[in-house]
């Protein structure tokens, strides 16, 4: 079964996007850029609410026919294009570069996609990112933390009233200050789980 894995840049105080959807504080150099690409390429797909989808298919399918974009650049462009993506959106009509339109988010809708061959999937953007955690179906973290407090924006959790215990994978620095922070979902301490982060003695861990 395919696994599904969160894959995103927050700043430090948690946030995707300053206010009026700046991103202009992420720091994606070339060396980060190239380990996202080699990270990226193998996945099976990419899952994707509609504002997010049509913000990148409105620059990547053609990224790369500029000749002053970067070698990192153009890579990610025909990886992009080539990837299988799925889009959940209610009132999304049409997708094109290899897109399926899925309505909604239900244990039942992903399963068919995690039943399915191939690589992984990653899902991005804070709505649907919302959708998947209300479910509890997000099987790894992979967070790439900016150094930068922004103050206010889009955070990238929502509030929840459960304790999700996580394990961590791996961190790796990357020399423009930004952090991978990789951590695996575990069996104890899953979303609702009884006594999730207590010590023995009954106090929060």
């Amino acid at each position: 079964m395919r696994k599904i894995i969160l894959f995103m840049s927050i700043s430090l105080d948690g946030y995707i996007e300053g206010p009026d959807r700046d991103i202009g504080w992420h720091r994606v150099d070339e060396e980060l850029h190239t380990h996202l690409n080699r990270a990226l390429a193998p996945m099976g797909g990419f899952l994707s609410g509609r504002v997010t989808y049509e913000l990148m298919a409105g620059f990547w399918p053609t990224a790369d026919r500029d000749p002053a974009s970067p070698a990192v650049v153009k890579e990610f462009a025909e990886i992009w294009r080539t990837m299988p993506k799925t889009v959940f959106s209610r009132t999304l009509r049409h997708a094109d570069w290899n897109t399926t339109i899925v309505r909604e988010v239900s244990p039942a809708t992903v399963a068919a996609l995690t039943d399915g061959p191939g690589g992984d999937l990653v899902v991005s953007g804070a709505d649907l990112i919302a959708g998947f955690l209300r479910f509890d179906l997000i099987d790894e973290f992979r967070l790439y933390v900016h150094p930068v407090l922004i103050g206010r924006g889009k955070p990238l959790f929502p509030s929840a009233d459960h304790l999700t215990a996580l394990t961590l994978r791996e961190t790796r620095p990357f020399p423009n200050g930004v952090v991978l922070l990789h951590y695996d979902r575990t069996g104890e301490g899953r979303a609702g789980a009884p006594g999730a982060g207590q010590s023995p003695a009954g106090s929060n861990a």
